[in-house]
C-alpha cells in the first residue's frame, strides 16, 4: 500500500479513535458533572457511581489508544503538540487522574466529610476535563500560531492565548454534550425518581445544547477554514446534517434510542471537525504551509503497514471485549444493589 493512502487511513483512525473516546467517556464526564442534579442522597450518589463502576476505566483505553496511534503514526506531532501544550495536556491529566481515583477512594472511609471530598473530586474534574478537551480541540480547529524558523517548526503563543473565545465556546459545547448524554445514560442505568430527574435534565439540557452548537457552527465559518473542503466536495454537509438530527431525535426519545442516537451525534461531532481539518493534524494560524499534517509529521511506510496489521487483529478483540462488558452489566442499577455500605462499586 502506498504511503500517502496509509496517511489518509491513519488520519481517518486518529480521528475514529478520538471519536469513540468521547462518546465512551463522554458519558462518564456528563454523569460526574450532573451528580449534584441528579443525586439527592448519597445513596442517588452511590447509583450513579455504580452504573460507572464496571466501564469508565475501560471506556479510558479509548483515550491512551488515540495517544499511542498519534506517537506511532505522527510522531512529529505527537512530539510538538506534548512540548507546546503540555500545560494544558497536564492540567487533562491530573483531572482525570483525580477523577479516577475519587471512584475507588470515596467509599475507603466511613465519613461523611470524605464521601463528599471525593464527590467534589469527581464532579470538579469531570466538568474541567470536558471543558479543557474541548477548548484543545478548539484551538485545533482554529489553529495556532506556528511558525517556520530555519526549517523548524516553532510555537509562537502561550497558554492564555488558547483561552480565545472560540476555544471557550467549543469548550462549552462540550460540556453541555457530555452533559446531555450523561443524563441519557443515567436515565436509562436507573429507576424510579432517579431515573425520572435524569430524563427531565436531558430534556431540559436540549435547547441550550443545539443553540449552542448552532452558534459554534456559525461562529466556526467565520474564525476557522474548517468549511473549504466542505465546499469544495458538498456531499460531505452529509455528516452535518446526520450529526444535528441525531442530536435532535435524541432529545425527542427516551431510553436505549436516544442514548444511541447521542452516541452517534457525538462521533459524527468529531468527524464534522476531522473532516474540516483534513489533511492537518494541527493547522497553523500564521500561513497553511506551517502546519503539522498527516503527511509532513507521519511515521514511515513500513511502520504505518506494520500498525494497520496491529489493528486489524487487535481492535477488534478490544470491541469485542468492550460490548460483552456492556452487555454483562446491562440491567439498571437500584438503590437495594447499593446498600451494602461495604459494597461501593459492583
Amino acid at each position: 500500500m502506498e504511503l500517502s493512502t496509509l496517511q489518509i487511513i491513519w488520519f481517518a483512525l486518529w480521528g475514529l479513535l478520538w471519536a469513540v473516546y468521547f462518546m465512551l467517556d463522554g458519558f462518564d464526564f456528563g454523569a460526574g458533572m450532573l451528580m449534584p442534579v441528579l443525586a439527592q442522597s448519597d445513596t442517588d450518589r452511590r447509583v450513579i457511581i455504580n452504573t460507572l463502576g464496571p466501564v469508565w476505566d475501560g471506556n479510558e483505553v479509548w483515550l491512551i489508544t488515540a495517544g499511542g496511534a498519534t506517537f506511532a503514526a505522527f510522531p512529529t506531532t505527537y512530539a510538538y503538540m506534548f512540548s507546546w501544550l503540555y500545560l494544558p495536556l497536564l492540567a487533562i491529566l491530573f483531572c482525570l487522574i483525580f477523577r479516577g481515583v475519587a471512584f475507588e477512594f470515596r467509599g475507603k472511609k466511613d465519613s461523611d466529610g470524605w464521601r463528599k471530598a471525593w464527590d467534589t473530586a469527581i464532579i470538579l474534574c469531570s466538568f474541567l476535563a470536558s471543558l479543557l478537551f474541548g477548548v484543545a480541540f478548539g484551538n485545533i480547529f482554529r489553529g495556532i500560531p506556528i511558525n517556520m524558523v530555519n526549517g523548524e517548526f516553532v510555537y509562537e503563543g502561550n497558554f492564555f492565548l488558547l483561552l480565545n473565545p472560540y476555544a471557550l465556546l467549543t469548550g462549552i459545547m462540550f460540556v453541555l454534550i457530555f452533559a446531555f448524554h450523561g443524563a441519557l445514560w443515567v436515565s436509562c442505568k436507573t429507576t424510579d425518581a432517579l431515573q425520572k430527574r435524569a430524563e427531565a435534565t436531558y430534556k431540559k439540557l436540549f435547547i441550550p445544547m443545539l443553540a449552542v452548537i448552532v452558534l459554534f457552527l456559525v461562529y466556526t465559518w467565520f474564525e476557522t477554514d474548517l468549511f473549504a473542503n466542505y465546499m469544495a466536495f458538498p456531499a460531505w454537509f452529509a455528516v452535518v446534517v446526520l450529526c444535528a438530527a441525531s442530536f435532535i431525535a435524541a432529545g425527542f426519545m427516551k431510553g436505549a434510542k436516544a442514548f444511541l442516537l447521542s452516541c452517534l451525534g457525538i462521533v459524527l461531532t468529531v468527524f464534522t471537525g476531522i473532516i474540516g481539518l483534513f489533511p492537518n493534524l494541527i493547522p497553523s494560524n500564521i500561513a497553511p504551509e506551517f502546519s503539522l499534517t498527516a503527511f509532513n509529521t507521519s511515521s514511515s511506510q513500513y511502520t504505518l503497514t506494520i500498525m494497520t496489521v496491529v489493528v486489524l487483529i487487535f481492535v477488534p478483540i478490544v470491541i469485542a471485549y468492550q460490548i460483552w462488558t456492556y452487555y454483562l452489566f446491562r440491567h439498571p442499577v437500584r438503590p437495594e444493589d447499593v446498600a451494602d455500605p461495604d459494597v461501593e462499586t459492583y
